[in-house]
């Protein structure tokens, strides 16, 4: 397949339906810059895991394939999901996320460490805004740019069960706008709701998922107590219940779109 904008992404709106896309998606080669870093990072691998094959490809999604809730991440992780093939697995941020999915009520078991770990999760499907891992942890805007069609699609296949998307982090909460007007036709609101740790959009149209923010489970804001268990499983319990998939969520005054 050819590279660039008119490469693996234009192929994105053709998936039928979820195992399409993620088949699809783990051979885009579309980001010069990330498929170089992933092969590298694949060959030269790190110490601890130097006797395992690294997956080295677009990460695809994972988890329901008709879930009320989505998860939304920045880009796999370079000895994470880059090393195992799956999002949020093999990682310290993939732990945190894990565990506490695993505390209320999401996930069938706290860890994640290999696709074939019998990992399940109830209601939910994780995805990143960037599907291959980036240097620093730091994708490009252009680069996200190009992987949106990944996303957009996701969505849009999920779109009949979608009630709430949680944000992890300021990039992928600056990814869900363009991804509203992509698969909803919606014109994102102006200005746009600030990124923030328990931040809300709550759409008054019903037919569209609500949006919550979450501060990232990467390291630098677990280690540090920027983003507390008990801070992540607030955001994940009222996601869950907002999603139906618990306790009915509290009423409060819904935004306009």
């Amino acid at each position: 397949m050819p590279s660039g904008p008119a490469g693996p992404p234009a192929a994105a709106p053709a998936a039928a339906d979820l195992a399409a896309l993620d088949a699809a998606v783990v051979d885009c080669a579309a980001c010069p810059r990330l498929v170089a870093w992933r092969a590298q990072v694949a060959r030269e691998r790190r110490a601890a895991f130097r006797d395992q094959v690294y997956w080295g490809r677009p990460v695809p999604g994972f988890g329901d394939q008709a879930a009320p809730l989505v998860i939304l991440g920045l880009a796999p992780a370079a000895h994470g999901g880059n090393r195992t093939g799956r999002i949020f697995t093999g990682d310290r941020s993939g732990d945190v996320l894990f565990a506490a999915l695993h505390r209320v009520g999401l996930a069938s078991q706290p860890t994640s460490v290999g696709r074939a770990d019998g990992l399940a999760l109830t209601g939910t499907r994780i995805a990143a805004a960037v599907r291959c891992a980036p240097p620093d942890n730091r994708p490009t805007p252009a680069e996200r740019d190009t992987c949106a069609p990944w996303l957009h699609r996701e969505l849009t296949l999920l779109r009949p069960s979608a009630r709430v998307v949680v944000a992890l982090g300021a990039f992928a909460w600056a990814a869900f706008w363009p991804a509203l007007r992509a698969v909803y036709g919606v014109r994102p609101p102006s200005p746009r709701p600030p990124f923030g740790h328990g931040a809300r959009w709550l759409p008054a149209d019903p037919a569209l998922p609500a949006l919550l923010g979450c501060y990232h489970v990467s390291q630098q804001n677990t280690f540090t107590g920027r983003l507390t268990p008990a801070m992540l499983d607030a955001v994940l319990a009222e996601a869950r219940d907002r999603a139906g998939l618990g306790p009915p969520p509290p009423t409060g005054p819904p935004a306009t779109v």
